[in-house]
């Protein structure tokens, strides 16, 4: 069976009776198995698992059984995850021996829509970095390069599904780490609004807020059927997004209107933006007008000189947390336990206090109402998705002795993305580009606070007038 389809070709081919889950199952597991040697993608494979669940699935289907949007899709999630059973190492060694005891919220409802979990995908420590290895599981490459980063933290993810070893793939975004690897490896990475999928039952929020759960995908439709299966809150949660008007499914293909569009190239920390990189998102520009948007260049009014600090404020305070964090070690982690740069990142955060831990929450609220104000005017804010083409593997190193410098690269290679994790606004990575060397370039969508339905409708748009789902890697020929 061919693998080059979308999880709701997938999805619709099952339904039809045209498809069996087991043959689904199958045919990705002998692609996994040829692939993820070159790419190391998977960090845990639960074949015997999946064959019972799309087992289950043949069986629901002959029966006549209501199926959820996704019945017999395939699909992975990032190792940061907890599912009852399976261990979760977060890519650390501290947590080389953790086995949750019950599932994440958003697993539960992914499972009720039909998906089957195929296993488990690798991430850097704690999921806090720009690119994806570690000692535990090592280096994940990408598809289109091998000696390329494939981003991170969910560059497992992005790696699986660039390559066509699944339709779509749990991810998790703290500081980019949805719509980096979606950049690197050519696909659709939507970071949705802050607390539009719950974290339940064991988060409130991540990162201070900055962090959000929802996936890499091969399609914009695909990932609309993804949020409209995960999306709403859970019980007790501290704060949750405004409701959908309607399903987002049905956004994808309805007509956006005359939106107002502006596009910036100015990043936050006055990072340079490579000359391919400002060249898509010039492209992109023009293509929306040519949509019939009215487009302009406009630089949002926001204190720019607060987003990095801001940012690591909030990761420092809440690494420290995550190095005493172990159910049943009952202590501190030690420092031959975690990667070098988690752990001066640490000591960088027993320096900070609770006063400038709050000084740093209300920072990041201060940006989210200029953004608001700036939204008052425009729909839509276009960026690059990334400064630079991914980098080669090595450039990011966690055993850097220099933590500053370790995060003034990270901010030199994706500065444009963190910018809306504190803001809380849904962003959109589209792989509408190309370099000369044929790696993807994208370019970054970003909505008003809790209107994915607006980035549904013109990522759509776009998908149609610059369709990308055929572009193969070398990898995935």
């Amino acid at each position: 069976m061919e693998t080059w389809l979308s999880a709701l070709e997938i999805a619709d081919l099952v339904r039809r009776k045209e498809a069996k889950p087991l043959e689904i199952l199958d045919a990705i597991l002998a692609r996994l198995e040829a692939v993820n040697p070159s790419l190391n993608a998977f960090c845990l494979v639960t074949a015997d698992v999946a064959r019972v669940a799309a087992r289950e699935a043949e069986i629901a289907v002959m029966k006549g059984e209501p199926l959820g949007a996704l019945h017999g899709v395939p699909f992975s999630v990032k190792d940061v995850l907890p599912i009852r059973g399976l261990t979760t190492t977060g890519g650390s060694r501290l947590f080389a021996d953790f086995v949750p005891e019950e599932d994440a919220l958003a697993f539960g409802r992914l499972k009720a829509a039909g998906a089957v979990l195929l296993g488990k995908t690798n991430t850097s420590e704690f999921g806090h970095k720009a690119f994806t290895e570690n000692p535990l599981f090592g280096i994940t490459r990408n598809p289109w390069d091998t000696s390329l980063t494939p981003g991170g933290s969910s560059g497992g993810a992005a790696a699986a599904v660039g390559a066509r070893m699944l339709p779509m793939a749990h991810a998790t975004d703290g500081f980019g780490s949805i719509r980096a690897p979606a950049a690197c490896c050519g696909l659709v990475g939507l970071k949705p609004t802050r607390g539009r999928n719950t974290m339940a039952p064991g988060l409130g929020e991540g990162l201070g807020g900055c962090s959000v759960e929802h996936a890499v995908t091969l399609s914009v439709r695909d990932s609309a059927a993804l949020l409209d299966a995960t999306c709403g809150p859970g019980a007790g949660d501290p704060y949750v997004a405004p409701p959908p008007a309607r399903p987002y499914c049905q956004e994808v293909g309805a007509n956006p209107g005359v939106l107002r569009i502006a596009f910036t190239s100015l990043a936050p920390n006055g990072a340079k933006v490579e000359t391919e990189s400002l060249r898509v998102l010039a492209e992109t520009a023009t293509r929306c007008a040519d949509l019939g948007h009215r487009v302009e260049e406009a630089d949002p009014a926001i204190e720019r000189n607060a987003v990095v600090p801001t940012f690591l404020t909030l990761a420092a305070a809440n690494t420290v947390v995550n190095l005493a964090s172990h159910p049943t070690k009952g202590r501190m982690a030690r420092p031959d336990e975690v990667e070098a740069v988690t752990w001066a990142t640490a000591k960088l955060g027993e320096k900070i206090g609770g006063a400038d831990y709050v000084r740093a929450t209300q920072a990041a609220h201060r940006l989210g109402r200029q953004m608001g104000a700036f939204h008052e005017g425009w729909d839509v804010l276009l960026t690059p998705g990334l400064a630079s083409l991914p980098v080669k593997l090595g450039w990011l190193d966690m055993m850097m002795d220099d933590v500053d410098e370790y995060w003034r690269r990270v901010f030199t290679f994706s500065p444009f993305t963190v910018w809306f994790n504190l803001t809380g606004q849904p962003a959109m990575m589209l792989p509408l580009g190309r370099s000369s060397e044929g790696v993807p370039i994208a370019v970054q969508l970003v909505a008003r606070y809790g209107d994915e339905a607006t980035l549904f409708r013109l990522a759509a748009q776009l998908e149609a007038t610059r369709p990308w789902f055929d572009r193969r890697p070398a990898l995935a020929s």
